[in-house]
């Protein structure tokens, strides 16, 4: 499977935004931001592409992991409770590896397109 289809498959999660508009859950509409990932099935994919896109999601990954561990790690030692430091750990390690690869797969496709313009 082409890594592209994986990586716009992801936009398909934009579709939870629609529980924040049939519902009173309006912090579901923050899933739209997903849709964004669609623009994945139609770019030319090639070898310095899925490298930066591979490195990104590694990245995230492992930003995400330490965040949630870091969050669940200080929730309960402040006394939260096991089950607020496991859902917030989880929800804020999700968030940072989100916010980390869109970061990161900007400042690659930033990088990789000022460095076709220099080549002209």
């Amino acid at each position: 499977m082409k890594l592209k289809y994986l990586f716009g498959a992801t936009g398909f999660i934009a579709m939870l935004g629609f529980i924040g508009v049939f519902s009173e859950e309006k912090a579901f509409l923050a899933f739209f931001a997903f849709a964004v990932d669609f623009q994945y099935f139609f770019v030319r994919d090639d070898e310095m592409w899925n490298t930066y896109m591979c490195r990104s999601a590694a990245r995230a990954f492992c930003c995400g992991m330490i965040t949630m561990a870091i969050f669940s790690f200080i929730s309960f030692l402040m006394g939260k409770g096991s089950t607020y430091a496991l859902v917030g750990g989880l929800a804020a390690g999700w968030t940072a590896a989100v916010a980390c690869n869109a970061v990161l797969v900007a400042i690659y496709n930033f990088s990789a397109g000022r460095a076709l313009k220099e080549d002209d």
